[in-house]
């Protein structure tokens, strides 16, 4: 291995690293903690992201989980990469993508909670927000578009994650960033299996502030 072979190897090492343990802050704990006294993990479906945190402490408590682990791939992705790629000539937009990936795989799999976490859409939609804001704002449109007739969040959050997963490739037309957008797509689809067969029988449950409901 050559010199310039070794430097990539070592950032991108350094990449998924810091931005795996960016990845793996869990806000959503720390939000029900420090605001509202009590552990996510023991309301609603248990789960730390976003949509449990909206059914548990409502629109604000929601929102602010939303932002927060939306930041986490944002700053992956936008920073991180570009902060640690130490060759000139490096794919900064494959670095950032695989960035993203390790973010979102640290926040599915936190080591700070027995490797358990959420399930990556907001996460993210930081890091496509951080690539490109045009797919970031069709991700958006597609999640709504998804959701205001059914109500199912699972639905929208797994078709706007695909095609801005694919998205990502288009505007880029890199092969390694379409690589690993489709690695951090299949983490998050993989987080929502049971979500899948739910949909897939008609039984997954409706968006909304039950406390009963499922994320």
């Amino acid at each position: 291995m050559d010199s310039a072979s070794a430097s990539v190897l070592g950032a991108a090492l350094e990449i998924g690293v810091v931005s795996f343990l960016v990845g793996s802050i869990p806000f959503g704990l720390i939000v029900g903690r420090v605001f509202f006294k009590s552990d996510i993990r023991a309301s609603g479906s248990g789960n730390i992201g976003a949509a449990n945190a909206l059914r548990s402490y409502g629109k604000g408590g929601g929102a602010a989980v939303l932002l927060l682990d939306a930041l986490k791939g944002f700053v992956a992705a936008a920073f991180v990469a570009r902060w640690l790629l130490g060759p000139a000539d490096a794919d900064l937009a494959a670095f950032s993508a695989f960035a993203g990936f390790a973010a979102v795989l640290g926040h599915c799999y936190a080591p700070w909670l027995n490797f358990k976490g959420g399930k990556g859409v907001a996460t993210w939609l930081g890091v496509v927000a951080a690539m490109s804001w045009p797919v970031a704002l069709a991700f958006v449109a597609i999640w709504l578009i998804a959701v205001l007739p059914t109500r199912w969040a699972s639905l929208g959050s797994l078709a706007a994650t695909a095609l801005s997963a694919a998205g990502l490739w288009f505007v880029t037309r890199d092969g390694p960033v379409a690589l690993w957008s489709a690695a951090a797509a299949a983490v998050i689809f993989w987080k929502h299996r049971e979500n899948i067969g739910r949909l897939a029988g008609g039984r997954e449950n409706k968006i909304g502030f039950g406390k009963t409901s499922r994320a």
